[in-house]
């Protein structure tokens, strides 16, 4: 083996690499030199984070470029486990994102100062990151644990509420049934196959030889699209959304809504594109599935959230109508879908985690997650109230805002595909969506509080957090090109083989 080849191999894994060391500092900072200022442990594992994603930008730059000596480009690596190329960058950006802003927005609540908080978070980015890198049934499945396992003890990290431990009890039964499910899928595909890869899977399976066994691969379709339609909140596996979202930490509800969903949707969109499950094409059961179930997740979640009081849970019903619209792009079996997907889920990061921030530091005053307790918040806060707005209208998908252009695109590549009557339904159910998001902001402009006169205080780390989503939220609404054409070639490499 020669040394530039194993220079690649280490290069593709030096995202995870990275983070594993900013875990082994955070553990050190706070062993040796116990920080008396318990925040210093956030603010230590944001600066990490970012650092991480800015070496993954700029190792991108240097080595995944077509023309670059050392080409990673669609390159597979590490025995055809991993694939490092423009999509895993793409997500692997989504998932940094989420873990410094998320550590940004933990470092207000108390509870949360903690070392073994910070690690887990950093843990479950780990496993996230190689979800979308995973090209082969053994690497998901052990990502997959990866992030689960620590997203289960997250979910019920306060041990002293309620709530919390019911969260994390549910969600760790759940998620451990649908993943033996989905566990029992991959071995018929194996059974049938003999490969884990799933290229060659995918290849094996474009052929007639195979043909007797069909009833079996629908079989394995959908054992497997159960494990994945629980991790992204898709009907009917979306039952656990609303306790969980309700009973965990609130900065982690944000991280688990948007970077577990995308890694949910990572995987998802590696499986079916890559035609693991027979050739990808509107003909076949699978697809029918998957239509019907888009369908299906965007009409309950939105008119389950219009009599909702709990905003936590009101924004989880809003998750799981928002991975209804983001299935739209997957289920069109192109291109350009797929790229509308990725785009979707990009500005689904900073749209969720600057509301659910903004949820965090009302909380801290109010000690209750009550939609009134958003009442007067224009007056006690102009600046979370702006924020707020903004988020509300990105997840409606008005303009100027990254929602819009994200609903913009995954129904025009509905409509490219001959599948108006998708975009229409998607359409019909945006304005559905909107009367539960406009009285968010009804509350917040309209109402008044008894304690309109008392402010509620925003730190610096959460202020700088807040404003970077909103910047990230006005920039995707008013220049979604670059954005989008960097997710559009991404997908073609599942189109490519």
């Amino acid at each position: 083996m020669s040394p530039n080849i194993t220079l690649s191999w280490v290069l593709a894994l030096a995202p995870e690499i990275g983070l594993l060391v900013v875990l082994f500092m955070v553990l050190v900072f706070d062993k040796l030199f116990k920080p008396v200022d318990r925040r210093q442990v956030g603010l230590f594992t944001a600066w990490g984070a970012l650092g991480v994603l800015l070496l993954t930008i700029v190792l991108f730059w240097l080595f995944g470029q077509p023309n670059a000596e050392w080409a990673l480009e669609d390159s597979v690596f590490w025995g055809g486990m991993m694939r490092n190329d423009l999509v895993t960058f793409v997500f692997r950006m989504m998932f940094f994102s989420a873990l410094t802003l998320t550590a940004l927005i933990s470092m207000d609540v108390p509870r949360l100062q903690k070392i073994e908080y910070y690690a887990l978070l950093i843990t479950a980015t780990i496993g996230f990151s190689l979800m979308a890198a995973s090209t082969d049934l053994i690497m998901i499945y052990v990502a997959l644990e990866t992030a689960s396992i620590s997203s289960y003890l997250l979910a019920g990290f306060y041990s002293g509420q309620t709530r919390s431990s019911e969260a994390g009890m549910k969600y760790f039964v759940y998620g451990a049934f649908t993943t033996a499910v989905m566990l029992y899928g991959m071995s018929l595909l194996y059974g049938v196959t003999g490969q884990t890869n799933l290229y060659l899977i995918g290849n094996l399976l474009s052929g007639q030889q195979i043909a007797v066994v069909q009833p079996l691969l629908l079989l394995a379709a959908v054992l497997i699209t159960v494990g994945f339609a629980f991790k992204t909140s898709i009907v009917p596996y979306h039952f656990w959304t609303p306790d969980v979202y309700e009973g965990a930490p609130t900065p982690f509800t944000g991280f688990l809504s948007t970077a577990s969903k995308a890694a949910g949707f990572a995987v998802f969109l590696r499986v079916f594109l890559a035609g693991v499950l027979g050739p990808a094409q509107p003909s076949s059961e699978w697809w029918a599935m998957l239509v019907a179930m888009c369908i299906i997740t965007m009409t309950l979640g939105n008119f389950v959230a219009i009599f909702q009081s709990n905003i936590k849970r009101l924004l989880a019903y809003s998750s799981i109508a928002q991975a209804g619209y983001a299935l739209i792009g997957l289920v069109t079996l192109t291109q350009d879908g797929s790229g509308a997907t990725m785009f979707y889920l990009l500005m689904y990061i900073f749209t969720n985690i600057a509301a659910f921030g903004v949820i965090v530091l009302v909380s801290n005053v109010t000690h209750s997650d009550d939609l009134k307790d958003l009442s007067g918040l224009s007056r006690r806060s102009p600046f979370l109230a702006l924020v707020m707005l903004l988020a509300v209208l990105s997840l409606s998908g008005i303009p100027p805002t990254a929602g819009f252009f994200g609903k913009f695109f995954v129904f025009k590549a509905a409509v490219d595909a001959g599948m108006w009557w998708l975009a229409l339904i998607g359409i019909l159910n945006a304005f559905v969506g909107l009367y539960y998001y406009l009285t968010i902001v009804k509350y917040m402009y309209l109402y008044r509080s008894e304690e309109d006169d008392v402010a509620i205080p925003v730190s610096r780390a959460a202020r700088v957090g807040l404003v970077l989503s909103a910047l990230f939220i006005v920039y995707l609404g008013v220049s979604a090109g670059p954005a989008f054409e960097l997710t559009r070639q991404a997908a073609a490499a599942f189109f490519s083989g």
